[in-house]
């Protein structure tokens, strides 16, 4: 056994509520709740770290799990129920990709069953639930990572600390998009030809959910249905908040006002296409968030942070605008009297040019691919047994910001944020 090993079975023991084990390669095992699309990525990067083992695997669809094995290896347990995965002594740590309504209880159930935990972003189906999950992952002693991985991108990490060297000056204003033109990026996915009763377990898929009839378009675009998601707030605004919190330091909206609307997508649906929403943070900032499933004109995601001295835009690279501000009272002082408009003009610094125009200046970023990043972090927790910055309250208040937008576009009021409780004000 390499002291490398020795060390790492030492602190899980001393931390864990249940017997932790590795490989005779010294990498992580994992179970993976959950085998859709998402997953297969995020699969797909915790194999690129070379750090980690798949070793089991679930899903309510039969094909997702038999993908699993084909891109994965036939070594990939099948598990008929995820607490089978949370039972099995030979993983260390589980990776919950499923729909959003049920996070909650399988986070609960994996850190009860002493699993270090990688849940896919939004943490919450609804903001109530991450006060327990918080306190459940505090008092368990394990790692739990939510899945944003915006914030381990290249481009993010350099314009944190611009922001925070003061590059921009005071930030003040935020602008964040999301916005396609397609079915798919609608939700609007195909479903398998071999989708039926007999592959697809319905009672599995909808767990805590209301009890609906069995129904191939819930299942496979559960996105699409509020019984599963919050929509474009859960899916996409998550991320775009997430950024923004780290970036900037913030930890939760003061306020939030929005509007949704359901303006094309319109079969297989009951969640807008098109929102917007404003979030005013006690900072010192505000953000303007917005998404269409109708147009897009420029990439897919953008940032762009807005600063008395210069703006950071984030689309696909990272750019600095300097500001070009300069008083011009020309046309106001043209109103006085001649005899007043002379004397102004007589005090030099009454007399300022317009500055010159400054070239974007692309900011150069290198770093491997986020997701890659993202899950490498987490698995350096688990050895480490030191959480990294999206634990369980980043988690519970960028997803809060999600449920605040849906609330406050729902019920078409101000929704605020109790800092005190670290919920929604009631």
């Amino acid at each position: 056994m390499t002291s490398t090993r020795r060390a790492f079975l030492h602190t899980a023991a001393a931390t864990a509520a249940a017997p932790q084990t590795t490989s005779p390669n010294n990498k992580i095992q994992l179970g993976v709740i959950g085998c859709g699309a998402r997953s297969q990525e995020v699969m797909r990067d915790l194999m690129a770290t070379g750090s980690a083992q798949i070793v089991a695997c679930s899903d309510a669809y039969q094909g997702r799990m038999e993908r699993t094995q084909e891109r994965v290896g036939q070594h990939v347990r099948r598990a008929a129920d995820y607490k089978e995965i949370l039972a099995a002594r030979d993983i260390d740590a589980v990776c919950v990709v499923t729909p959003d309504h049920w996070h909650r209880q399988m986070i609960l159930d994996a850190l009860a069953a002493g699993k270090d935990v990688y849940c896919e972003k939004p943490m919450t189906y609804r903001s109530g639930e991450g006060g327990e999950i918080i306190r459940a992952a505090a008092s368990s002693g394990r790692m739990l990572q939510i899945g944003s991985q915006v914030v381990s991108s290249a481009a993010q990490i350099e314009a944190r600390g611009m922001v925070q060297a003061g590059k921009i000056g005071k930030v003040t204003m935020v602008r964040a998009s999301y916005n396609r033109n397609s079915a798919s990026g609608a939700w609007i996915y195909p479903i398998p030809p071999d989708a039926s009763p007999k592959t697809v377990n319905w009672d599995m898929f909808l767990g805590p959910a209301p009890k609906r009839p069995f129904s191939l378009e819930r299942f496979f675009r559960w996105r699409c249905y509020s019984d599963y998601s919050g929509g474009i707030a859960t899916d996409l605004f998550v991320h775009l908040c997430t950024g923004i919190h780290y970036v900037l330091g913030a930890k939760a909206p003061a306020r939030v006002v929005a509007l949704g609307q359901l303006v094309r997508w319109k079969e297989s649906r009951d969640v807008p296409d098109t929102l917007n929403a404003l979030l005013e943070y006690p900072e010192g900032f505000a953000v303007n968030l917005s998404c269409s499933f109708n147009n897009q004109t420029t990439a897919e995601s953008t940032f762009q942070f807005m600063g008395t001295e210069g703006t950071l835009e984030l689309a696909g690279g990272l750019n600095l605008y300097p500001e070009r501000s300069w008083e011009d009272n020309r046309w106001i002082v043209e109103s006085w009297p001649t005899r007043l408009e002379k004397e102004y003009w007589k005090d030099p610094k009454n007399l300022q040019h317009p500055p010159k125009r400054v070239a974007v200046k692309p900011i150069p970023t290198k770093g491997e691919n986020s997701g890659v990043a993202h899950v490498r972090a987490w698995l350096e927790s688990i050895r480490t047994r030191k959480p990294h910055w999206e634990d369980a309250a980043v988690g519970h208040r960028a997803a809060a910001c999600a449920h605040m937008i849906n609330l406050a576009a729902k019920e078409h009021r101000a929704v605020e944020w109790d800092f005190a409780k670290d919920d929604i004000k009631a």
